[in-house]
This record gives structure tokens, sequence and C-alpha cells, in this order.
């Protein structure tokens, strides 16, 4: 049974209460809904997939305190992820689809901006400063792989690998987090 908008906004704003086992539930029924998000915009893609699936839970995880009780929890979550997918479009170089994009930028303001920098910084300290700077070069400051790998001082592929074992690592510790 897929679970609505007021089941999910209900788990949203218990989670931020402080009830770990609502926001368990809210991220097990995110993550096949996002997976479904994404797959639709992103035929074929399942490594892209799965990294944005993860970013995006990060995200939410990191921006949580932003979210407005009184609003659609839906929406919210689906600017997050169109964000975290319009910035996956430029770092490679894609056409951005314009479906909903002006519904996207006008969600988050500039103090959520600064508070999510600074939540993510928190988070990226903990884990191996490799994985950190990919992470930051790739995810945060949109460079692609090859300029990520000229500036980090790193191959491609220990950029890739980087990367992708970083995301992992603090998808882990999100999780933890909230149990």
């Amino acid at each position: 049974m897929r679970t609505g908008e007021t089941e999910l906004r209900d788990w949203m704003i218990r989670a931020l209460d402080g009830d770990g086992k609502a926001y368990a539930r809210l991220l097990d029924a995110l993550v096949p809904r996002l997976r479904a998000f994404f797959r639709r915009r992103m035929a074929g893609r399942d490594d892209d997939i799965e990294d944005l699936l993860q970013e995006t839970l990060i995200a939410l995880h990191t921006r949580r305190m932003t979210y407005d009780r009184a609003r659609s929890f839906t929406g919210w979550l689906y600017a997050i992820a169109r964000y975290k997918m319009i910035d996956h479009f430029r770092r490679q170089g894609r056409t951005v689809p314009i479906e909903g994009l002006e519904e996207s930028l006008s969600i988050a303001s500039f103090e959520d901006e600064v508070g999510a920098g600074l939540d993510t910084e928190a988070l990226l300290a903990t884990i191996p400063d490799k994985q950190a700077r990919a992470i930051r070069a790739t995810r945060i400051d949109g460079l692609s792989t090859a300029e990520a790998a000229e500036r980090e001082g790193m191959g491609e592929s220990d950029v890739k690998v980087s990367t992708h074992r970083g995301l992992k690592a603090l998808a882990a510790r999100v999780r933890e987090a909230i149990r």
C-alpha cells in the first residue's frame, strides 16, 4: 500500500518532534517513491538514480528543520529532488528539464540554503577528507569528474570511487542518526 501526503506529512512532523521510529518509517516510504520519480526522468541510468536517491535523502536530513509544517510535505520533498536532479544534469552538461522548475526555484530561501550548507559541512566532516573533497568538488561545486580530479590532484576513477563511497557513508550516518 502506497502512503499518501497525510501520512508522510504526519511522519515528518513527528520526526521533527523527535520520534525516530516515525522518521525511519518516513525514509522507508520515500525510497521507492523517490526512486520512481528519478526513474521516470532518467531512464536507463540506474547508477545515477541511486546516487540521486542518496543525495536527496541526505538533503532531506540536513534541511529537515526548514520544512514548514503548514505546507505540503511532498511538494517540499520533490522540490529538493528536482534541485538534486538539476544539479546532476548540469554537472553532466545535459539540458535541464523545465517541468515544474519555476515552483522549485521559489521554494528555498536564502536562509534555508545557508542552514543547509552548515549542516552539509558538519556531515562532510564525519567522513575521510578525500571523500569529502570529492563530494564537495562534484556534488556541491558542480565540477565534472575531470575538473574535480585536476583540482584535487586525484585520478578521475579515484574521484568517482571517493564520491560514491563518501555518499554511501553519509547515507549510512544519516540512517544511524535517525535510529
